[in-house]
Order: structure tokens, then C-alpha cells, then sequence
């Protein structure tokens, strides 16, 4: 099944597939949303909206005659796999809002794709397989998750709205600029909604990320103008402070209230300074640092690294389990969020915390042993060098915290060549209705036996 937008005889360039439809098969999902399938002359198509074993009429959205392959959304559906449930959100769907993957998949389907798509990945980038992983297969969903098919678990307390050129709140298209008008995020977290950022219009602005802290009751607002864009007086449903993204230096400037948000994580208050990281599930702190400690087992007066630490949630856990003998270096690019660090961990004299990329500070330090190694980086990984330095401290054991899976498994691959083996991996459904999932793999180094 094809339409009328096929290239002519005799085109000189490339004609662009976009619109053409095709009725295919639709295979295994693949890492970014989407699932693989193949049109009868071969092309190959990732199809969004789409299941496993389906048959659909997927359009084509990105592509030309000569590209590798094209990029579709599930436009009809002709065979509906068992999985599959009506979107909960009217603003899901082929050509809406793009911030969601899986609104047309069950909860527990949602978890099965993700976990394909970490065993692929294993396979492919490190030739692991789940057993060889120390994993048993499964994805968990985080507390409270666990709902009926057609509810949706409200989530994500940081959202970046993006602003229409009528002032309109929405979210933007998947990968694109326009932006898709909303009244409400179904998976944005209560703090969130009862901000009403859809409700009023945002003149000048290009985005507007809204923070509802799970650790208290902070409210943040961070506005971004449009070049020579003025700022709105905010007036919102609940009390927020409000900062400001500056055009010239990018820098995040407060404009009123606190400069901050406090949040909570293993029994202790964190702040988190002009709209800094912070993981955006409410559960999602607790789970990882929990997860990390049970695979670490820390020891009363060990040395312990806490790589891309951000406010320090790891550094400040591993310093309660060390006791007053132990110590913890923690190194963090982000000048602010260093500044938060050592403000949140300055009752720990022995816990310091560098500023500077990792494989810049690490090297100066002189550090040439440890006992324990946690590690944070971001979705591209921490890279061959950084993983062989690591390697030669000698750790008894290393906790990876991964937001990537392909990143995740590359880096064990890394780890594999430097003497290092995953202990046990664990993946937490951190993310619901996305793609994205998030792992914490423990590694201790091989022995001669092994």
C-alpha cells in the first residue's frame, strides 16, 4: 500500500518519502521508542505507535528515496497486538506530543519492551547475556506504579513547557519545534498540575519548566524569554518562585523567592539550587540509592569515589555508611550544583567534593586506590579512558547508575577489558509511559577462578 507521494522518473535528487504509507509487520522494538519493520521492497521503518506483532498502515515522517531507512508513525491499525489500550492522553498519538512513548501500551507491556531493549543492548554492545549480567530479566516499577491498564501514574515533578507563538503552553512534537498546545500533562505530578501553567498565556517566553519539589512543598518556575523578551508578572494558582534563563550567559538568575527547592533522599534534606538535577520520579532517589548500597555494601573507615555527584545524594549516603574513619571524593562539573553539594554534605568533614569533569579532575587528584566507586554519568556514559582509570584503582566494588542502556552497555564492555564483571543489574521503571528506563549494574573485578 503506497500513495501518490512516491519520487517521479527522472528525479535528479533524492525525493523525500514523507506521507508515503506503507502496510507492513511490525518486529521487535527497538532502543528509542519505536518498533522495526520492513516494507515488501526491503526498506527498513521505525514505526512509533506501534507494537510487536501488529499490522498497521505506518506513514512515513522522516526520509528520502536514498536514506538508510525512515522514520513512521502508526497511522491505522489493521491487527491490534493483545497489549495494546486506547492512549489515556488526547494529546497522544501519531503527530501530537512526542513527550510520551508508550501511552498505547499496557503497564506491564510497557516494562517487557523495556526490558528487550536492555537485553538487546546487552547482547549487541556487550555480549552479555542476561544471565552473564547478574540480571533476572524484569523491570520494576517504582512504589505506587503498579496501576490498571488506562491509569496513568503521575510522575514527572519537573516539566518543560514549551510556548507557542501565541503565548500557549504545550510540549513539542517528537523530534521537532512546534509545539503541541495541552490543558493538562496526564504524568505530570500533582505539584505540578496545581500550578495551572497551561491555564494562563506566556507572552515573550520559549519555555517554562515547572518544579514541584517531592521532598517538600517548594514550587519553582524557570522562564525562559524569547530573545528581547520581557518577563511576565507571575501569577499562579500556588505560591512559586521564580527564576530566569539569561540570554546572553545561559546562567539561571533568581527573580523572586527562594533560589532553591529542597528535596529528600535516604533519611536527608537536599537543596537543589536555580533549577538544578534532581531525578524527576518522587520515588526515584530513594530507589537508586537503595540500590546502590544494597549491591556496595559499605564499610565502616573505606575510601569511596562518587563520580558525577551532582548535589551529592550518593556522597551523602555512602558518608552515613562509612562512619567517621571513612572518606568520600565527589567530582561534579556543574558549578552550582557543587555549591549545593558542599552546602547539603557540610556535617561530613571527610567527605570533599571537586569541581571539573571527571577525566580532568580524577587524574590531578592522585588518587591511586579506593574501596568503592559510585558512578552517574550522563546518557552518554563515562567512556573507555574514564572506565580503564577506574579499573586501576583497584575497587572492590563499582555501582553504575545508568539512564542509557546503550551507553550502560558499552561501558561494561569497557569494564570487561579492564578486569572488571557486573555483579547483578537491576532496572526500575522510572519513566512510565516513556522509553527510557534507568539501571544500577554492580561490578567487582574478576578473579583468576572466574
Amino acid at each position: 500500500m503506497q500513495n501518490q507521494n512516491q519520487p517521479q522518473a527522472g528525479d535528479e535528487k533524492s525525493a523525500s518519502l514523507i506521507g508515503t504509507q506503507y502496510e507492513v509487520e511490525v518486529g521487535p522494538v527497538a532502543h528509542g521508542g519505536h518498533c522495526i519493520a520492513r516494507t515488501a521492497d526491503g526498506r527498513v521503518l521505525f514505526v512509533r505507535h506501534a507494537l510487536p506483532g501488529e499490522r498497521v498502515v505506518a506513514t512515513v515522517t522522516e526520509g528520502e528515496e536514498d536514506s538508510r531507512f525512515l522514520r513512521a508513525d502508526a497511522t491505522e491499525v489493521l491487527t491490534a497486538s493483545k497489549d495494546r489500550v486506547e492512549a489515556p492522553c488526547p494529546f497522544a498519538g501519531p503527530g501530537k506530543c512526542g513527550g510520551c512513548d508508550w501511552q498505547h501500551a499496557k503497564p506491564g507491556a510497557q516494562r517487557r519492551l523495556k526490558g528487550e531493549v536492555l537485553t538487546e543492548q546487552l547482547q549487541r554492545l556487550a555480549g552479555l547475556t542476561p544471565e552473564e549480567a547478574g540480571w533476572d530479566g524484569t523491570v520494576m516499577p517504582a512504589e505506587g506504579d503498579k496501576l490498571p491498564a488506562g491509569e496513568v501514574p503521575q510522575w514527572r515533578t519537573r516539566v518543560q513547557y514549551a510556548v507557542d507563538a501565541d503565548g500557549h503552553a504545550g510540549l513539542r512534537k517528537h523530534r521537532s519545534h512546534e509545539v503541541e498546545v495541552i490543558d493538562r500533562c496526564l504524568i505530570a505530578a500533582p505539584g505540578v498540575t496545581e500550578l495551572g501553567i497551561e491555564k494562563r498565556t506566556w507572552p515573550d517566553m520559549a519555555t517554562v519548566e515547572a518544579i514541584a519539589a517531592s521532598g517538600s512543598q517548594d514550587r519553582q518556575v524557570v522562564l525562559t524569554p524569547r530573545p528581547g523578551g520581557r518577563l511576565p508578572l507571575v501569577e499562579l494558582d500556588k505560591p512559586v518562585s521564580v527564576l530566569r534563563v539569561e540570554e546572553k550567559d545561559g546562567g539561571v538568575h533568581r527573580v523572586h523567592g527562594r533560589p532553591f527547592v529542597r528535596e529528600r533522599s535516604d533519611g536527608r534534606t537536599y537543596r537543589v539550587g536555580m533549577g538544578g538535577f534532581w531525578q524527576v520520579h518522587p520515588q526515584a532517589a530513594d530507589t537508586l540509592v537503595r540500590a546502590v548500597m544494597q549491591g556496595l555494601m559499605p564499610r565502616k573507615g573505606e575510601m569511596a569515589l562518587d563520580l558525577y555527584c551532582g548535589v551529592g545524594i550518593f556522597a551523602g549516603a555512602l558518608a552515613e555508611r562509612l562512619g567517621e574513619t571513612g572518606a568520600v571524593l565527589g567530582i561534579e562539573s556543574g558549578k552550582r550544583a557543587v555549591e549545593d553539594a558542599r552546602h547539603n554534605l557540610a556535617d561530613f568533614p571527610r567527605v570533599r567534593i571537586e569541581q571539573g569533569k571527571v577525566e580532568q579532575v580524577l587524574p590531578r587528584t592522585r588518587i591511586t586506590e579506593c574501596d568503592l566507586i559510585v558512578l552517574d554519568p550522563p546518557r552518554a556514559g563515562a567512556g573507555k579512558a574514564t572506565v580503564r582509570h577506574l579499573a586501576s584503582l583497584g575497587a572492590r566494588r563499582i555501582a553504575y547508575v545508568a539512564c542509557d542502556p546503550a551507553a550502560l552497555a558499552r561501558d561494561l564492555a569497557y569494564f570487561r577489558d579492564a578486569g572488571y564483571k557486573p555483579r547483578t543489574l537491576r532496572a526500575f521503571d522510572l519513566f512510565p509511559m516513556t522509553h527510557h528506563v534507568e539501571c544500577v549494574a554492580i561490578l567487582e573485578p574478576v578473579r583468576e577462578e572466574d
